[in-house]
């Protein structure tokens, strides 16, 4: 469904079942099972899907191994169980990662441990390997019915060093267990999103809109696109805007309805790095490292590159968070410590982000031990207005069972019943996902006239959705564009099906270009061009656009225009231009 026919089926019928607030990966996962439910469910989103927390994330898919030093043993549990069925549910985008802990010292930590489980007062410490045994042994307990991976191993020094001679030769151990990693996770969202709607016809989203309460207690949706202003009649709102919680119950209740503050975020900063040493001394494992000052760090092969984080502080605005450059030094130093020969040049930094942790309201002097739970909350306004739920804490990895949490508490105060579960429900391109993939590809790609190594391309993209992209391709002419493997027929699918508005939808989220360090300023002038013919923008609003892109792409992630300059080639020829060989 259309922007425009959204906003004027709404104005025909504006009574919904819920609005979900925010359009990250949590109120996407909400807006996805309420959707399954069969309610009329209407999920509003400030920018774009999964622009904020939920596309700065580390990629990793995870139990949360740091967590039992706080007794977080039920939070480690169900990420580790929603960890394995996002390795079945989206096997497009999850998978295994063997995680390599560096040990330097054998007892450190194990005091700290204790009384930072006991809740006292005491800064983080070094862990040395009995007190990595101890967590990797329950991570292993609590994953024995399931056993999808492997169980850890101990190595000693030398062992070590022979496999990761790069690593800091102060290491007395290394301790290996598997995780998983996310490649695409802003596309993920995409994915859950489609899938609402494809649960139900009158399931609706928005992006690049606002909902608001005005003073006569009626609610409106702002469309910050068209301009235009729809009147919404909610039997209940969800705010899932994670770190932007409260700042979104000052536009939904009235002053005296507000509560005490719901959130108090950390900000996250990473690297990513193109460096072929650095990437070669990881042997495609992650190394889950603790820095000097005991914080720990991840390093680990993403989409060709290396990537590197993350720091951990206290932000008041998640609305201007950006990697700083003392975060940046710190990265580095980090880096340093754990690979000391392997040197970093500024120039191969290609890319960096920062999100905002949406954890609950702490006044605890340290961050570490701020709770990675989630939990729902639900505030209801005095004088008689409507319910609003708010989502708070959460991370990555259990997005769709706090999504789940959420929509049921929703449908008992609507008294309606769950009718479909999303346990082993695949994601997107995970439906139908094939057990043999060449035969499954080879097949596809005869019968839509795409080359082979086109083909691939798409899968590693989209997962069985190729199949559907594939078919738009061969369905008419196609060009080439700058960047090997991409076309014009695949970005004017993206643009008409996937509710795009802007260039940064596009090439920060819809495709990894950006974050992978692949984008050219060609590249990006070309897929402008595509984006201003669909949207049949004037030259003007097309100047405005470029401006507004590299100004995003500079101040938020360290790009700036000399350096997409610096990555224009040659243009490709190895996508298939003709309608018929796609």
């Amino acid at each position: 469904m259309k922007r425009e026919e959204i906003l004027d089926g709404l104005r025909q019928s504006p009574k919904v079942d819920v609005c979900v607030i925010g359009g990250g990966i949590n109120g996407i996962s909400v807006f996805r099972e309420l959707a399954l439910q069969g309610l009329n469910v209407l999920l509003i989103e400030k920018h774009d899907y999964c622009s904020g927390a939920s596309s700065a994330l580390s990629r990793m898919v995870h139990g949360g191994l740091r967590y039992l030093e706080n007794g977080e043993f039920k939070l480690v549990q169900e990420s580790l169980v929603e960890r394995d069925r996002l390795l079945r549910n989206a096997p497009h985008y999850v998978a295994p990662l063997p995680t390599t802990v560096p040990v330097f010292d054998i007892f450190s930590g194990l005091g700290n441990g204790i009384v930072r489980f006991l809740g006292l007062s005491r800064r983080p410490s070094r862990r040395g390997a009995v007190a990595i045994k101890a967590g990797l042994s329950i991570y292993d307990f609590l994953t024995r019915k399931r056993a999808l991976m492997p169980r850890h191993q101990f190595r000693g020094r030398r062992t070590t060093l022979e496999k990761w001679p790069a690593l800091n030769p102060d290491l007395k151990s290394s301790a290996t267990y598997f995780d998983a990693w996310v490649s695409h996770p802003e596309r993920l969202g995409i994915e859950l999103l489609h899938d609402g709607f494809l649960a139900d016809t009158e399931a609706k989203a928005l992006n690049y809109a606002e909902l608001r309460r005005t003073e006569d207690g009626r609610y409106h949706v702002e469309d910050h696109i068209g301009g235009a202003s729809v009147v919404v009649e909610p039997a209940m709102i969800i705010n899932a805007t994670g770190g932007w919680i409260d700042i979104a119950n000052e536009t939904l209740l009235a002053p005296e309805n507000r509560p005490a503050p719901l959130m108090g975020g950390t900000k996250g900063s990473h690297l990513i790095i193109d460096n072929a040493d650095l990437r070669d001394a990881l042997a495609d494992h992650m190394i889950y490292y603790e820095n000097e000052d005991g914080r720990i760090c991840i390093l680990f092969p993403y989409l060709g590159k290396v990537l590197v984080g993350s720091t951990d502080i206290r932000v008041d605005d998640p609305e201007t968070v950006r990697c700083e450059a003392d975060e940046r030094n710190y990265i580095l130093q980090s880096l340093a410590f754990v690979l000391p020969d392997i040197k970093i040049r500024p120039e191969e930094i290609v890319f960096q982000f920062a999100g905002v942790r949406p954890l609950p309201a702490s006044t605890d002097s340290f961050t570490g031990r701020i709770p990675r739970d989630h939990f729902c909350t639900v505030v209801e306004p005095k004088d008689g207005g409507l319910p609003v739920l708010c989502m708070i804490g959460g991370k990555w990895t259990t997005f769709r069972s706090f999504g789940e949490l959420a929509a049921d508490m929703t449908l008992e105060r609507l008294g309606r019943q769950r009718r479909v579960a999303t346990t082993d429900r695949p994601i997107g391109g995970g439906r139908a996902f094939p057990t043999n993939t060449p035969v499954w590809l080879a097949q596809v790609a005869t019968a839509k006239g795409l080359s082979g190594a086109h083909m691939a391309e798409l899968f590693a993209r989209y997962g069985t959705d190729a199949e559907a992209v594939a078919g738009f391709i061969a369905a008419g002419p196609n060009v080439p564009l700058p960047h090997t493997g991409y076309s014009v027929r695949e970005f004017q699918f993206l643009i008409r099906d996937e509710a795009v508005e802007h260039l940064d939808d596009l090439l920060l989220r819809r495709t990894t270009l950006a974050v992978s360090g692949e984008l050219s300023l060609d590249m990006m002038d070309a897929v402008l061009d595509l984006l201003a013919q669909e949207k049949r923008w004037t030259s003007a609003q097309r100047a405005n656009e470029r401006t507004r892109f590299l100004t995003l792409l500079d101040e938020r992630h360290g790009v700036d225009e000399d350096m997409l300059s610096a990555r224009n080639e040659p243009r490709s020829t190895e996508c298939d231009t003709t309608a018929k060989s796609g």
